[in-house]
């Protein structure tokens, strides 16, 4: 038996950006969890208009974002203390015929 161990760093974030297109208007959010072992502090997450600043994220939390109105929906940019510094894409999901906004 072969039992592999993950080593998690003490401070990172996942970021998941996700937009969707619909005829009439855009949705978008983004989910912000902390996979380290340590609370992230001082989380400054840029939108591209609009800074918002969270103060604390204890390992494991979850946090959904919901871009302001006239944001860059290409990328967002999230930077942190303990050198968290990350500029993503936001992902489109595939449409599925049948489904809203195909």
């Amino acid at each position: 038996m072969i039992i592999q161990y993950y080593h998690r760093p003490d401070y990172s974030i996942e970021v998941d950006a996700m937009r969707e297109d619909q005829s009439l208007f855009t949705n978008s959010r983004i989910i912000l969890t902390n996979v380290g072992k340590q609370p992230v502090t001082h989380i400054v997450v840029d939108y591209g208009i609009k800074t918002e600043t969270i103060q604390s994220m204890n390992p494991g939390e979850k946090i959904s974002l919901s871009p302001p109105e006239g944001s860059n929906l290409n990328l967002v940019k999230i930077v942190a203390d303990n050198g968290i510094n990350i500029t993503t894409g936001y992902r489109t999901p595939i449409k599925m015929p049948g489904m809203m906004g195909s």
